[in-house]
């Protein structure tokens, strides 16, 4: 069981994330939805322990998570993990090898030194690429991919870890439509198949409705909507974003069909 209770983050002056409180009983995707600056990522890094808690506290089946530090800190990281925006993979080094730095937490500093691996990881990456459809690019440079080819690197690099739960944060913001379906597709796929939680913060809505199973809506740091896709409405939409009556959901859709005014019209959202 995942359990925020009452996490409060702040910067200064700045409040980024107030009073979140929700429960997860069970594994599932969650999307957490809202416009730039709402604390969507704040949220994630506070659970990942990137980020410390200002007041609140954050626990995993009876853990509390918030207060880890150190090696214990380390271990939580390792079966959280977490996938970027940008990818944060070596572009100048080989795909396979990307994937493999998953392993870092549990390898020795004289190992991670002279990059050696056991025999078992290297397969191991190679049967995840395999999964994730890429296993062709496995002796190639990271930066000799695609975007969306580049963030399912990183998604083989977090399974890798074998973690409890993945946090992805904007996974797919950098992304044509047609790869940030195969990216939430892959994701979609690791929930199904291994059991894994899976919490993606979003900006689109159509994305949020077709993968996840629950969706959180955040706002000026507050959550003002937690529950099923279908209960998402426009009219909830606009209170999410802080928006009025013009607001319409080609705004946030990455249907293929509209993609170039979707994707014009998410960056005017997300640049307010």
């Amino acid at each position: 069981m995942l359990k925020f209770n009452q996490v409060t983050k702040t910067f200064g002056a700045n409040t980024a994330v107030h009073a979140a409180s929700f429960v997860v009983d069970k594994p599932m995707m969650i999307g957490i939805i809202g416009r730039s600056g709402a604390g969507k990522s704040t949220l994630l890094r506070m659970l990942n322990c990137l980020t410390d808690t200002s007041s609140g506290s954050i626990s995993f089946d009876g853990q509390n998570v918030s207060g880890l530090r150190g090696a214990a800190k380390r271990r939580w990281q390792s079966q959280c993990a977490m996938i970027f925006q940008q990818f944060n993979l070596v572009p100048r080094m080989d795909v396979v090898s990307n994937v493999l730095h998953g392993t870092l937490n549990r390898r020795s500093t004289m190992a991670t030194m002279f990059n050696l691996y056991p025999d078992e990881d290297i397969h191991r990456a190679i049967d995840i690429l395999e999964r994730l459809g890429i296993a062709e690019h496995a002796p190639k440079r990271a930066e000799a991919l695609s975007g969306g080819q580049q963030q399912r690197v990183a998604i083989a690099r977090a399974l890798m870890q074998d973690p409890r739960i993945i946090l992805a944060d904007e996974p797919i913001a950098s992304l044509d439509p047609m790869n940030a379906q195969v990216v939430m597709q892959s994701l979609r796929d690791i929930h199904e198949q291994d059991g894994r939680m899976v919490i993606a913060n979003l900006h689109t809505l159509d994305t949020a409705r077709r993968y996840c199973d629950r969706v959180i809506g955040m706002r000026g740091g507050q959550i003002v909507f937690d529950g099923l896709p279908e209960e998402l409405t426009t009219d909830t939409a606009r209170e999410i974003y802080g928006a009025d009556a013009s607001f319409s959901e080609a705004t946030t859709s990455t249907q293929i069909e509209t993609a170039a005014p979707a994707l014009h019209a998410v960056s005017a959202i997300a640049a307010q």
